[in-house]
């Protein structure tokens, strides 16, 4: 029997090597359907490959749902990871969709924000993003621990046994995006994740980042390393921003434009780049490695033994795969005998902790809101009791309403309020998830950035700009600390404030996940 993939990590000397699956669209019996039942049946043959990993609408657009692929793999001993996203579901979707797949055998599970959509029927789709991709941990690590039985709450609900795993994006440009980045994978671990999925990139000093970040905050996670074999129109692809969170520099782009106008049109090139960041993976320590890409499955299996040849070189070959973008901010300082990180942390990002004060400014308005929120609105602020005498008051001579009024005609042209009623404002330095975070994220950001920049509205993410916020204070890396933060959308259109002072808001609610 085929070891699951939680048992695989567990190996002595184990490199498992996880192949992705990119479902098409239309019936599994059509054309396009058939070459990719064929193509993963192929796969699933292949001792050189441990798990097949399946992906969820990729890109934002409607796909074959990953398990209509998956179910006919397992049935035949396959380990696979299913990708779940957000962006089509809410809670109670994500948990009924839980409860199918653990029932159909499915047991490994990649957590995701998700892409947000592009297309849809006769229109865009709306997005959903009710909860993020921390949220859906924390709900998957819950029914791992069995719900309560909502008809009967003495009792639990039978237990999953999800293998739980998250994706993180640290092949960024600013420290802004980085170190928010390796933040919410702390947080994700803390809800539940034990394996992680490196985002694409070419640049192994990150790659080694990554591990050395895993090791430096003494998390519990095994780690892919995250290798897709490029093409010329993929690279252009990525170039333009197609694929959020994805960035190929000027240079990688010339060799893929020059490669790729070869006879072979890149074939040779692009097989031994992926070939040789294979062997590279295997040198920095990775557990394993995720190979992507569109390609038949014999290509899978040469680029595996092409990387078997390089093993002895993995060290000179690093050197060649580092392609970072223009001024990109690494965590730790770089050794000159290998061009990868060294263990000590950037001497210049430890400067500008010791220089925040001077060289960071912080809006007027956020100033005031903190001082106005240690003053009134956190729990043990002086003025607290006096705000929750005033809105029990408030409530119950019945001007809720009036006093609900009062407070968006602050808030709407402050922070451009939603009227969420669970605010999450105080937590994200005052800038608001529901108005200006495409995704309405309140763990952290997703991975879709490019220069700082929201993969949607082509504003500053609402993560940098809280970053920066909160490091002129020197409060930066406690930013996503704290319980997971699921929004109660029962309190939407009501006062935010009353529901503070009330003990009706996320605050409240420190586990949320148990109440499901």
């Amino acid at each position: 029997m085929t070891a699951t993939l939680r048992e695989q990590f567990e190996q002595p000397g184990k490199f498992v090597v996880a192949a992705e699956m990119v479902t098409s669209r239309g019936l599994v019996t059509a054309g396009s359907g058939r070459e990719l039942l064929a193509l993963a049946q192929e796969l699933s043959e292949d001792p050189r490959v441990d798990v097949l990993s399946i992906t969820d609408n990729p890109g934002g657009h409607a796909m074959l749902a990953p398990d209509a692929l998956g179910t006919d793999l397992i049935s035949r001993g396959q380990e696979v990871i299913i990708h779940l996203a957000c962006k089509d579901w809410n809670r109670n979707a994500l948990e009924s969709r839980a409860w199918q797949l653990a029932s159909e055998g499915f047991h490994n599970v990649l957590a995701l924000s998700g892409d947000y959509p592009v297309t849809g029927h006769k229109g865009l789709a709306a997005p959903v993003f009710d909860i993020d991709s921390v949220g859906l941990l924390a709900l998957l690590a819950d029914l791992n621990e069995g719900l309560p039985n909502s008809q009967r709450p003495e009792e639990r609900l039978d237990r999953t046994d999800f293998f739980l795993g998250c994706v993180v994006t640290n092949h960024k440009r600013h420290e802004r995006e980085v170190m928010p980045q390796y933040f919410k994978l702390r947080k994700k671990t803390q809800a539940g994740a034990r394996f992680v999925i490196n985002q694409i990139g070419w640049d192994t000093r990150k790659d080694d980042e990554l591990l050395r970040w895993i090791a430096h905050d003494g998390l519990p996670l095994r780690a892919l390393a995250n290798v897709y074999l490029l093409s010329r129109a993929a690279a252009r692809a990525f170039r333009k921003g197609k694929i959020p969170g994805v960035v190929v520099n000027d240079e990688l782009l010339e060799l893929a434009e020059r490669h790729g106008a070869s006879p072979d049109n890149g074939r040779a090139f692009f097989g031994e780049l992926a070939a040789k960041h294979v062997a590279v993976a295997r040198g920095l320590g990775f557990d394993g490695v995720y190979l992507g890409g569109h390609m038949p499955a014999a290509t899978f299996g040469e680029i595996l033994d092409r990387s078997e040849s390089f093993a002895g070189d993995w060290r000179e070959l690093a050197r060649e795969i580092q392609f970072p973008l223009e001024d990109e901010f690494h965590f730790f300082e770089p050794d000159p005998e290998t061009g990868l990180s060294s263990s000590r942390m950037n001497e210049a990002y430890l400067e500008s902790k010791r220089r925040r004060k001077t060289d960071l400014r912080v809006p007027l308005k956020y100033r005031f809101s903190r001082l106005l929120h240690r003053a009134a609105f956190a729990k043990e602020a002086p003025l607290f009791p006096a705000g929750r005498t005033f809105y029990r008051g408030v409530e119950k001579a019945h001007l809720g309403k009036l006093a609900h009024v009062a407070e968006q005609a602050v808030k709407v042209p402050m922070f451009h309020c939603r009227d969420c009623g669970d605010c999450s404002l105080a937590e994200i330095a005052y800038v608001c998830p529901e108005s200006i975070c495409a995704k309405n994220q309140r763990n952290g950001p997703c991975g879709g950035t490019r220069d700082g920049l929201c993969e949607v509205y082509d504003s500053e993410c609402i993560w940098s700009q809280a970053y920066e916020r909160l490091k002129a204070y020197g409060e930066e890396e406690s930013m996503l600390e704290g319980p997971v933060v699921v929004k109660d959308n029962a309190l939407s259109r009501t006062s935010a404030w009353a529901n503070t002072f009330l003990g009706r808001d996320h605050t409240a609610r420190p586990d949320p996940g148990n109440e499901a």
